[in-house]
């Protein structure tokens, strides 16, 4: 008898053990993926009936709670709307939120693990669930500067700082106000919500980090001309066969320059003039000679093909794997499969600038508690060192050259030495070319880098380039910060 008991017993202890381990398991280390899994609407509503912290920009609030009137407590605001939408995203009843909203939501909800102590506390005080408050990096004269020199042209605008990876400007056009879909009434937010979708211009995409990605077109350039010198194989006065038109390896296509002849006077052309005049022959020959595992190896070392978050979701940008020699030789100049983000050839410029290395992108300085105390800072970190001291300052005169007499001419700042490259990438057949600018400056001690893509060819189909309308848009974002 004693026996049985005893196995009884045991099970009963067993039984509580599991019982106990599987709701540690749920409530603890299952918390926050629970909390984000979207069939879990709860979360979303307890937003409303808290106050919500603030997203800020230098101590100013981009997005805040206020008191509302209605059955909810609290009514989310975007006091400069369209402005920062491509970073703030939207809070919306019965839909998950996006941008920051949604990437920090446990944070500014104050549902995260870190805010447990602050919960069990307001149990007992009575007091209003409070979420954390987040500041960004962003500088809102560079991110107002950005905004403006876009126009009302389609692309994106993405800024760094080289030395830290912060991000100073984001910017994505057309943009969307999120204060239409913040609103209580959900039949008006869901007209605005479908309004948003059914726009073929796709205003909820963020063009800076995700989207259908665009051909670099010759921004890749720079990508190459620092694999070149980072081989050994290379310098800049490293000289290429300067026919007028290059045959592709196992096709009857041919590579010609944009303005139709060869790259420059003479029968070769050195690796220095063919950045400096963007010259899609002298890049696929260097590509052959490079060949693809070099070129590969060389993207990857800069982020392509890499899963990061700033802290929302990048969608990787991708160089080809598997080539055959003809498309090789169209990958090298930012054509054939190559597709990038405007984050991603800010990180190139960004990585040129820096000495070598590539910081990790960043977009939240710190979280900070209701009291405004820091609960969480950033730090700067870096991603990879793709190549070396000697090769970044190398590839930066070059692309000064590229700014003060060659092909990004439009980025020229009096008084300030800018380092540049656009591009004027083709999207097949007779769709608009997408119009590219990437640098930073000052060259010579760089505060700075900027992407800008517009897509569309900025509504002149193929007869605009990355000079014509990338690049002073870069300029101004330039100007907007160095000259304050």
């Amino acid at each position: 008898m004693n026996r049985e008991l005893k196995r009884i017993s045991a099970l009963v202890v067993l039984m509580f053990v599991v019982l106990f381990g599987s709701t540690s398991v749920i409530q603890v280390f299952q918390a926050d993926n629970l909390r984000a899994d979207s069939r879990n609407v709860r979360t979303l509503y307890e937003s409303y009936s808290a106050q919500r912290g603030s997203i800020l920009v230098q101590g100013q609030p981009i997005a805040e709670s206020v008191p509302s009137d209605d059955v909810y407590k609290y009514l989310r605001t975007y006091p400069q709307g369209d402005l920062y939408s491509s970073v703030t995203g939207y809070l919306t009843i019965g839909g998950e939120p996006t941008g920051i909203e949604g990437a920090l939501n446990d944070q500014l909800s104050g549902t995260g693990n870190a805010q447990f102590f602050d919960r069990i506390g307001r149990i007992f005080t009575g007091e209003t669930q409070q979420g954390d408050s987040v500041e960004l990096t962003l500088d809102p004269v560079a991110q107002q500067a950005a905004y403006d020199a876009l126009g009302d042209l389609q692309g994106a605008v993405v800024a760094l700082e080289p030395s830290t990876g912060r991000i100073l400007a984001m910017v994505s056009k057309p943009g969307f106000d999120p204060n239409l879909l913040a609103v209580h009434d959900g039949a008006a937010a869901d007209a605005a919500y479908q309004a948003l979708v059914d726009d073929p211009a796709e205003p909820l995409q963020n063009r800076t980090i995700r989207g259908t990605l665009n051909p670099p077109g010759s921004t890749f350039k720079v990508l190459m001309s620092a694999a070149a010198i980072e081989s050994g194989a290379f310098t800049p006065e490293s000289e290429f066969p300067n026919p007028s038109s290059f045959p592709l390896p196992g096709s009857t296509a041919v590579v010609t320059n944009a303005n139709g002849g060869p790259c420059g006077p003479g029968e070769t052309a050195t690796l220095a003039t063919g950045l400096r005049l963007s010259c899609n022959t002298i890049f696929a020959e260097l590509g052959l000679q490079l060949g693809e595992g070099r070129i590969a190896d060389m993207a990857t070392a800069f982020g392509f093909g890499q899963e990061l978050r700033v802290p929302m979701r990048v969608t990787p940008s991708k160089f080809p794997r598997g080539l055959d020699d003809a498309q090789v030789a169209l990958s090298s100049f930012g054509q054939y499969e190559v597709r990038a983000t405007p984050l991603q050839m800010a990180m190139v410029s960004a990585g040129v600038a820096n000495g070598g290395d590539v910081m990790r992108p960043n977009l939240v300085e710190r979280i900070l508690a209701p009291d405004l105390t820091p609960r969480e800072e950033f730090s700067p970190e870096v991603l990879s060192t793709p190549i070396s001291d000697n090769t970044s300052a190398t590839v930066t005169q070059m692309m000064v050259q590229n700014v003060e007499n060659g092909a990004a001419s439009n980025a020229r700042m009096d008084g300030v030495s800018v380092a540049g490259k656009t591009g004027t990438a083709q999207n097949g057949g007779d769709d608009p070319y997408t119009l590219w600018f990437t640098g930073f400056a000052p060259a010579d001690d760089p505060q700075i880098a900027v992407a800008v893509v517009v897509e569309n060819g900025g509504g002149l189909g193929q007869t605009g380039f990355g000079n014509l309308v990338a690049a002073p848009i870069a300029r101004q974002v330039f100007e907007a910060v160095l000259n304050r």
